[in-house]
């Protein structure tokens, strides 16, 4: 290795063991192991612009194996990015631009938040994926503007996550050939020398995916790592592996090649023997002026930043509304009369008042959507025919030759956690929306994808169908019991569980327009009736009420309040009806999305839910999550269900008018009490 190199790399070195030191907390191994891989790329073939983070045709560069987020912070902080050396003193403190793991929005040239491993290669695979994608889109004969590559460096706990089997599998399907995985393969993780339980072939393993394998090649030369990437980035058809042999913490005399190395600080006295041995002779957190300058990305990423600039100028002029489109989805922007087609498709679907399955709802909310949207990118864990998440303008996804066809559904195959860890990269690389489906018992499959999701603060649909014991006949093993609660539970996740078509399609407008965040939409397999509606707007406020006394003959006060989400709704309003034969008056509330309805104002919340009523909330599914509203009695669902026909198992399990009647007697007779 030539001097510069040799100092770039060992100024990685230092930065990672200095900061795990400072905050006696972190994993210095990986980074000091890639230190050289690191190198080869940001100091190679890396297009980026350190003035401009999110610039949009920057290659995307992903570290899978977050717990060595030191190696990018350095990065970062080395070749010009707004990252002082004061952020890296502060590696772990509170509210600090370095934080354990690298998150995206946090750190500037952050693209994902990673740490759970698998699911960096994951989102990986979906950036490739929109690369190509948004190249089909707007690419014209002599008009580059989408030509970037998609980089990841990821270990051996990626590689043993059953995610990193899912999307790699998809990433040779899909020929992503801009796609490069440098394995940092060293042999190690915490529990010491991963021999004994991973004898995986890696090489072969890629290979039967469709995937270039370059490598074994020694990953403390830089020089060889950079002739790999060259070589990998000549694919035409095929994404790439490099497989990078190092040494976990190298540099370090006494931790070198150990799990020691792994994830703790170095301590005082081994740092020093690691700087005599890397002739590092300086102070901690102090990096030559060679060094900055070897390192410096900052006229390189100007100057390919004003090439592409140039480029997209005159793509706009030769193509004004296919460029204006381009700015729009990659600012995540919807078009300007999209509140407008909204209300239309809520007028139009309150208008024919069908009864359906809510999936199905959700289908002809989608036929809207997807024609009015090209950026919806819509898919299905194998479970096309049953979520109906194709539409007439979204084809299947083909590729051949290395180019997709003009498809925009996904057969993702039964791949629930790499869909959603995906779509997770797809949202991050912007310029489209990603949704797909599965039943709502396997959301246990994709949960971790869709907490990142949440956590990102990106924008990705789960459509997950089939929904309650209402499925029927396929027993406890697809009936979801406990999913609705669980899934409310995780922050900033928007969870719809509509009752009727009107519902459906606020709850898919919502999902699209919602830029913060991901959303759940919760749907039915059986046919639901349509609820007559006095006010539409009000279903995007996720509660309203569904029926007062009045509208069943009974001009009296309401008595009590009953809540309901989904198909038990036409339980909550037949049990109105009854109820009003004997002169008990009962308000309806639907409760399609409790997330949005607990952003509501407290005035709001008052007024449907009066505090002096007594209330009794109804969900085929578990009562927790209920007694937060105050509820005096939930029908619900706390054990699992049983293998019958669903309208057996609603009426076996008292989702029925009859019982419902029966609790809100038994609740004002004990309030009178």
């Amino acid at each position: 290795m030539s001097q510069a190199p040799a100092l770039m790399a060992n100024a990685i070195r230092a930065l990672a063991m200095d900061a795990v030191q400072a905050a006696n907390s972190g994993h210095p191994g990986a980074p000091m192991g890639m230190a050289e891989c690191a190198v080869a790329l940001w100091g190679g073939p890396l297009k980026h612009n350190p003035a401009d983070p999110r610039w949009p045709d920057r290659d995307r560069f992903v570290l899978s194996n977050g717990h060595g987020s030191m190696l990018l912070y350095a990065l970062l902080h080395l070749s010009g990015y707004a990252l002082p050396i004061s952020e890296l003193q502060a590696f772990r403190k509170l509210h600090s631009k370095t934080p354990g793991h690298p998150e995206v929005d946090v750190t500037p040239g952050v693209e994902t938040t990673t740490g759970p491993l698998g699911q960096g290669i994951a989102n990986a695979v979906g950036m490739a994926l929109a690369e190509k994608l948004l190249a089909r889109d707007f690419n014209r004969p002599g008009h580059s503007v989408v030509d970037h590559h998609s980089y990841v460096f990821l270990g051996d706990g990626c590689m043993m996550e059953g995610v990193s089997h899912e999307v790699c599998a998809l990433a040779g399907a899909w020929q992503l050939n801009k796609l490069v995985a440098v394995y940092d393969d060293n042999g190690i993780s915490i529990d010491g020398q991963v021999a004994p339980w991973y004898v995986d072939d890696v090489d072969a393993r890629f290979r039967a995916y469709g995937w270039n394998v370059l490598g074994p090649i020694d990953g403390h030369d830089a020089a060889a790592v950079r002739a790999a990437l060259e070589q990998a980035r000549q694919s035409a058809t095929k994404p790439t592996l490099i497989r990078a042999k190092t040494v976990i913490g190298q540099g370090s005399p006494n931790r070198a090649g150990t799990a020691k190395a792994h994830g703790e600080a170095l301590g005082e006295a081994e740092i020093a023997l690691t700087r005599e041995q890397l002739g590092w002779p300086h102070a901690p957190f102090v990096i030559p002026d060679e060094v900055y300058a070897a390192w410096d990305a900052k006229a390189r990423g100007a100057a390919a930043q004003a090439d592409w600039q140039q480029r997209f100028d005159a793509y706009a002029a030769a193509f004004p509304e296919l460029a204006a489109d381009f700015k729009r989805r990659v600012a995540g922007e919807l078009p300007e009369d999209y509140a407008r087609q909204v209300a239309e498709l809520l007028k139009a679907t309150h208008a024919s008042a069908q009864t359906v399955a809510t999936r199905k709802a959700s289908q002809l909310a989608l036929e809207a959507f997807t024609a009015a949207l090209p950026e919806l990118l819509g898919g299905s864990a194998d479970l096309t025919g049953s979520n109906l998440t194709n539409t007439a303008s979204t084809p299947a996804l083909r590729f051949e030759q290395g180019q997709p066809n003009d498809g925009r559904h996904i057969n993702y195959g039964v791949r629930e956690f790499g869909m959603a860890a995906i779509m997770n990269g797809v949202a991050l690389h912007g310029g489209f929306i990603p949704y797909g489906g599965t039943f709502l018992t396997f959301s246990d499959y994709s949960r971790n994808a869709i907490r990142m999701a949440a956590l990102m603060k990106r924008r990705v649909v789960h459509v997950f169908t089939h929904d309650s014991i209402g499925l029927g006949e396929d027993g406890p093993t697809h009936q979801s019991v406990e999913h609705a609660a669980s899934l409310r539970l995780i922050p900033n996740l928007d969870v719809w569980r509509p009752s009727d078509t009107a519902e459906t399609a606020m709850a898919w407008a919502a999902a699209i327009a919602r830029q913060d965040g991901p959303s759940a939409l919760l749907l039915s397999r059986q046919n639901l009736p349509y609820v007559p509606k006095a006010d539409l707007s009000l279903l995007a406020r996720g509660a309203y009420v569904a029926a007062e006394p009045a509208e069943v003959g009974l001009n009296k006060r309401p008595k009590a309040v009953l809540i309901a989400t989904g198909s038990e709704l036409q339980w909550a309003l037949h049990a109105q009806a009854e109820l009003a034969k004997e002169k008990i008056p009962v308000r309806v509330v639907s409760m399609p999305s409790t997330s949005v309805f607990d952003r509501q104002d407290k005035d709001y919340k008052k007024e449907l839910l009066p505090r002096k009523l007594p209330r009794i909330a109804i969900e085929a599914g578990s009562s927790e999550g209920w007694w937060k509203y105050g509820v005096d009695a939930v029908i619900g669902l706390d054990r699992f269900g049983e293998s019958a026909p669903g309208g057996v198992l609603f009426k076996h399990f008292g989702f029925t008018t009859e019982n419902v009647v029966a609790v809100v007697k038994a609740v004002l007779k004990k309030k009178k009490d």
